[in-house]
Formats: C-alpha cells, sequence, structure tokens
C-alpha cells in the first residue's frame, strides 16, 4: 500500500487551468497506481479551465463549493457538494467557479498513452 498524506501531497499546474492549485494525491510520482491518477483541484472564486477536449476520459467530483462545467454544445451543469459528473473522451468542457467561494474538487483520469 502507498499512502500520500495531504500536508505532502505535490503541487501540479494543469495546462489551460487558472486560478486553481492542483494537488497529486496518487499516481505519477506519488504512487505507483497504473491505471489512472488523482488529483484535487482548489478553485478560487472566478478560477477554472478553458473550454479544451481531451482524448481521455475523466470524472470530477465537488468535495466543496460548486464549480459550472460548461460543454462545448452551450449545455451549462452545476455541481455542488458531492456531485459528481464523467466526462468521455473527445467532450469539451470548461470549468468555471462562479461563486464566491473556494471550490474543491477531485479528479480522477487516466495516465496519457504513450505511442
Amino acid at each position: 500500500m502507498e499512502i500520500t498524506r495531504f500536508d505532502q501531497a505535490p503541487r501540479y499546474d494543469a495546462p489551460g487551468h487558472f486560478d486553481m492549485r492542483g494537488l497529486r494525491l496518487q499516481g505519477f510520482e506519488v504512487s505507483s497506481a497504473e491505471f489512472a491518477w488523482t488529483g484535487l483541484s482548489h478553485f478560487l472564486p472566478g478560477g477554472g479551465a478553458e473550454m479544451d477536449a481531451s482524448s481521455l476520459e475523466k470524472i470530477y467530483v465537488v468535495i466543496k463549493g460548486e464549480v459550472t462545467i460548461t460543454l462545448g454544445s452551450g449545455e451549462k451543469h452545476v455541481l455542488s457538494k458531492l456531485d459528481s459528473c464523467y466526462i468521455p473522451g473527445g467532450e469539451s468542457r470548461a470549468i468555471t467557479n462562479e461563486g464566491n467561494n473556494v471550490a474543491t474538487m477531485l479528479v480522477i483520469m487516466p495516465y496519457q498513452e504513450q505511442s
């Protein structure tokens, strides 16, 4: 078993994200997890992620606050504490914290396939 203590979780910067602090909880440099990695994203008020599509599927779980997920079609969904969503590979999405409190979200993603 490999444990990552929250106070020792390393920071990571996610491309296309703004006013966000990401912490690596599992995978990459912190554990030997091979099927997926897990991060924790803290979004400041007004923070988020630009509209983007990835070939990788992802799962978001809101732990605190609210985030608005906007799909490429323009459809918007507000996720609150313990709400979650699955975004399939290839689907465009943007993330925004439209509130005045910090929003915290768990992110679970597979690794990028190496060619």
